[in-house]
């Protein structure tokens, strides 16, 4: 369905090309050529619809449905499950899932344990840390 309404789309788009350049516009006697508007008027009488025209309107109308259809069909595509609604959404990678090997985790201290004495790196003082998980250690900052 969206095919056939996609060729029927193109297709009134190229005829209603066609038709508007075929047609001659209000001024095109000579005097219209060098800007001037002759003997009409801007809001003139105007003249009979002539087959230009008419064709122009079927195809302006048909361009106008088949617009409105084709969004339609989109939309309801898109909420019911046919991937995201945006670009970037059906485009996107999944999120990895997580896997099944659980991470390490750290033991809790045993009680009795002996402190860990620490030597800090700037200053060479030692630090006793009681046992337990140890502390994220942080990039040195660059100087």
């Amino acid at each position: 369905m969206t095919i056939l309404l996609t060729i029927l789309h193109v297709l009134a788009c190229f005829f209603l090309i066609i038709v508007v350049l075929l047609q001659s516009g209000k001024a095109a006697d000579l005097a219209g050529a060098f800007g001037g508007m002759g003997s009409q008027t801007a809001f003139g009488p105007r003249g009979a619809a002539t087959v230009l025209t008419k064709a122009t309107q079927i195809a302006a109308g048909l361009f106008m449905l088949t617009s409105l259809s084709l969004s339609v069909i989109s939309t309801r595509a898109s909420s019911t499950g046919g991937g995201g609604s945006t670009i970037l959404e059906q485009t996107a990678t999944p999120p990895a899932k997580k896997s099944a090997q659980p991470q390490q985790q750290q033991t809790a201290p045993q009680p009795g344990a002996p402190p860990v004495q620490v030597q800090t790196p700037g200053s060479g003082t030692t630090i006793t840390v009681p046992p337990g998980p140890a502390p994220a250690q942080q990039a040195p900052a660059k100087k």
